[in-house]
Order: structure tokens, then C-alpha cells, then sequence
């Protein structure tokens, strides 16, 4: 979306803000009917919070853009689950891939610095998220980009640089082949659009574990809660310096534990309440949105949004993919077998992980 594009959608929707608080005062009845114009805010990742958004407008539609997953991947994947239970990779990128790229394309000097594959287990009432360190040796697998062409398998290629170097479907690809698991549906989340999606909401408290000094970010926080804005967010997500060894297998616990306190946020907020700052939250949003095709509508998030409902994101279950120091660069990491092996095998079967399965020789857990 072109920045006129996106400034003219932005005054268009402050526009209907303002007749909506019109009617607001004088048909209190006709303003919960239309309260029911369902959108789901899948933050940074809308996908176990379930936290739906009344107040919503069919121009944020536009917002969203679509990777068409299926049609790039084909029919060499995984079985989908015997169950209603699914699976979501969640990415977080400093570049909105989207149509452009058709599933593929170049996403050149972009970086995917967060991924979780996301199990809902059949009755979603829980949930469970799997971090795949970006430092990962993967072997990445055949991929056809946007254009057609055909980007060669290779061994001992370091996650992140999937999406960079190929496109989202190929990262989706890489994930199903390491993991011999179906994923069901795509979510990324642009870090510009998660900045202001946190400013929206009026922040996050988050519990600092320990002391955090990281120079190359200017963050600077003690051991305790404290409540973060966009900017400060945005850093602590992304800080490796600052905490446990400067890895990033040391950041990845502060992202998850952000991820829950963000999602509770969210549900615990009344935005029936603040039409206007529902829409605020909703543009955020879905403007730093990509999805897979199947959710890339403002109806498709309400309807998966809905379905998530039961999932609490105070029982959410957080692991990182077991891992071990790669023998050949120590700065790089490779999946730690049997763990790594029981892990997948138990998101494939039920979702309930064994504790054997969780244990990261890397980590010392």
C-alpha cells in the first residue's frame, strides 16, 4: 500500500470515527447493533488471545494483505490434522511482505527476527507456542519465488535468512519440513505496525526478570513491571545484548512472556466502551498485518477469531525448540535430537508436551 494510499484510508477512517460518535449519542440501540461488525485484532499474534474488536469499518479490509500459501507450497506438505485443532507460524518482520511477493518473492535486506508455530489443540481452549531461535542451521528446502524461478535446496542455512533470501511460503515450507507439520495458516506481524499497535492500546506492563542495559537499543530497565509504549516494546522484544549471554536464545523468553501480557491486555480492555479507539487499535492493526489468504479479510479474522475465544492467554504454553551449540560455529544452533524430534511429534499427536521434549542443551534446561 502506497503511503497517499495509506494517509487517505487513515482520513477516510478518522472521517467515520467522527459520524460514528454522532450516532453514538443519539441511538444508543443502533450503536450496539452496529457494535456487531465483528473484526479479530490478532496482535502480534492475534492467534491464542482471541481478543475481538466490536467497532469496525469495511475499509480496514483493505488493510490487510494475503499471501497465497497454498497455491506456492502445492500438494507436497504435511496431513492436516485428523482433528479441528490448528496450526499458525507467526512471524515478526521488519517488512511487510504481502500480495507483492505472490507467496515468494524477493524480501531482500527484510528480516523475520521472531517465529512460533502455534498449536491450538481440537476444543481450543488452550494453546501452545513453539519459538524457533532465528540462529537455527536449518535445511532449506526447494522453493519457487514469485517470479517462477526455482531457488535450490541447502544445508546448514541459518533460519532467519529463509525469509530474506526467499519469501514467507519458503519459510512455511522450511518449518513443515523440519517439523513434518501442517500449518494451517500464516501471521505476520510488521514491527513499525507492532509499535503502534502497543501506543494504541495505552501500553503493556510487562515483569523485567532481571536488569536490562542494552546500548545498541538505549533500553534501560530495571528488575520489575513496568509499563512499556511502543518504542520501549519494540526494543525489549528485540534486545539480545541486554539479556542472558547477547544470543538470541536469551531474547526469546522476554518475546514470549511480551506476547502474553499483550494478548491479556487486549482481552482485558473494554473496547465496546471507546469506539474510537477500537478503530485506532483495529488500523494498527491491520495495517501491519500480512496473513495467508484464507484470513486475509476483515470476516475470515472475526470468524477465527470467534473460534478462539475459550483460549486463555494466561494458560498458554510457551517452549523454545530444543537446541544445541552447532560444533562446527558456536555462534549457530542446531535442533537438538530426540527433543526436538518428541516436540514435533507431540504437537502432530495432541499437543500435550512431554518434559523430556522441552529440555534445550543449549540453555542448560
Amino acid at each position: 500500500m502506497s503511503h497517499d494510499g495509506m494517509s487517505q484510508g487513515t482520513r477516510e477512517g478518522r472521517s467515520a470515527s467522527r459520524g460514528g460518535g454522532r450516532k453514538q449519542r443519539g441511538t444508543p440501540r443502533k450503536r450496539r447493533r452496529g457494535l456487531k461488525i465483528t473484526l479479530c485484532v490478532l496482535l502480534v499474534l492475534l492467534l491464542a488471545g482471541g481478543g475481538t474488536v466490536y467497532w469496525l469499518y469495511s475499509r480496514l479490509d483493505g488493510n490487510i494483505q494475503g499471501v497465497d500459501i497454498d497455491k506456492a507450497l502445492g500438494e507436497d506438505r504435511p496431513e492436516r490434522l485428523p482433528t479441528s485443532g490448528q496450526n499458525l507460524l507467526v512471524l515478526g518482520s521488519d517488512s511487510r511482505a504481502g500480495a507483492e511477493l505472490g507467496g515468494g518473492g524477493d524480501v531482500s535486506g527484510a528480516r523475520s527476527d521472531t517465529a512460533m508455530v502455534v498449536h491450538i489443540p481440537e476444543g481450543r481452549s488452550r494453546a501452545v507456542a513453539v519459538s524457533i531461535p532465528r540462529d537455527t542451521l536449518v535445511t532449506r528446502p526447494e522453493c519457487t519465488k514469485a517470479d517462477g524461478s526455482t531457488v535450490p535446496s541447502a544445508n546448514r542455512v541459518m533460519f532467519n535468512s529463509v525469509y530474506s533470501q526467499v519469501g514467507p511460503a519458503c519459510v512455511v515450507k522450511t518449518v513443515e519440513k523440519m517439523s513434518e507439520v501442517r500449518i494451517d495458516h500464516y501471521l505476520e506481524i510488521n514491527f513499525a505496525g507492532f509499535k503502534d499497535l502497543v501506543d494504541a492500546i495505552g501500553g503493556v506492563t510487562v515483569d523485567v526478570p532481571q536488569d536490562i542495559h542494552d546500548k545498541s537499543s538505549g533500553l534501560d530497565l530495571t528488575k520489575g513491571p513496568h509499563k512499556l509504549d511502543g518504542t520501549e516494546s519494540l526494543a525489549y522484544v528485540r534486545t539480545r545484548h541486554g539479556i542472558g549471554d547477547g544470543s538470541d536464545l536469551g531474547r526469546i523468553g522476554l518475546q514470549q512472556q511480551f506476547l502474553l501480557a499483550l494478548l491479556s491486555e487486549v482481552k482485558s480492555q473494554d473496547l465496546l466502551s471507546s469506539p474510537t479507539k477500537s478503530y485506532r487499535i483495529a488500523s494498527s492493526a491491520t495495517r501491519s498485518l500480512t496473513t495467508d489468504a484464507g484470513l486475509a479479510s476483515l470476516k475470515s479474522l472475526a470468524e477465527f477469531g470467534r473460534s478462539m475465544n475459550g483460549v486463555d492467554p494466561g494458560s498458554m504454553e510457551t517452549i523454545m525448540l530444543p537446541v544445541a551449540y552447532d560444533k562446527q560455529d558456536r555462534n549457530r544452533v542446531v535442533a537438538a535430537e530426540p527433543q526436538a524430534g518428541d516436540l514435533w511429534k507431540a504437537i502432530r499427536k495432541d499437543g500435550t508436551i512431554p518434559e523430556s521434549a522441552k529440555k534445550s542443551p543449549a540453555t542448560g534446561g
